[in-house]
């Protein structure tokens, strides 16, 4: 047993088989499987604006400004997350804060927890089943930013430039196999 440990082939063997599987335990990262990341982001709230003192005679210069009644937030679009490579729910939203800003929100989002997942706003339609795993980086896509949790309720700002226009879905996206764990084709909310 000894010699045959010994010799060089199966030292060589050995070596390849142990980088083989590191580089396997790095690339699916298995024990994601059992681990769960819960988030517990804050609806977003903009800073409330304020009224500028009277600039009459009898107000006092320093006195402090009282707050505006702040706007309320408004849901531009929503959808229903559906499975796709993995069992996801949760509900996806993009919302207007009062100050302008957009924000996409995933409300009571469950899925498996995975490598290199990212949150991607795209144009392609969600699909059920197998169908809907590939599509979403055949056309145009925006990704904003890694999934912070595979639980919970999360925020991503969208940059202010992004146009919505023809963007009318969300993926819980995979990078690391180009597989949609989950998607959401969003509607637009009534005005």
């Amino acid at each position: 047993m000894r010699r045959t440990l010994g010799k060089p082939v199966v030292i060589g063997v050995l070596l390849v088989g142990m980088v083989v599987a590191g580089v396997g335990l790095y690339w699916f990262q298995p024990w994601k499987l059992w681990v769960d990341d819960t988030v517990r982001d804050e609806l977003p709230v903009a800073a409330p604006a304020t009224t500028e003192p009277d600039a009459t005679p009898d107000s006092e210069p320093d006195a402090p400004s009282t707050p505006a009644t702040p706007a309320a937030l408004r849901t531009l679009a929503a959808g229903t997350l559906i499975s796709h490579e993995h069992s996801t729910t949760g509900t996806a939203k993009i919302i207007r804060l009062p100050d302008g800003t957009r924000t996409l929100r995933l409300e009571n989002l469950d899925t498996s927890n995975g490598p290199d997942l990212r949150v991607w706003l795209t144009d392609a339609p969600v699909k059920e089943g197998k169908a809907g795993w590939h599509v979403f980086d055949d056309g145009k896509y925006v990704s904003l930013g890694k999934l912070k949790g595979n639980k919970g309720d999360q925020n991503y700002v969208l940059p202010a430039d992004l146009d919505l226009k023809g963007l009318t879905s969300v993926s819980i996206w995979c990078d690391r196999f180009d597989v949609s764990f989950g998607a959401a084709e969003l509607a637009a909310a009534p005005a």
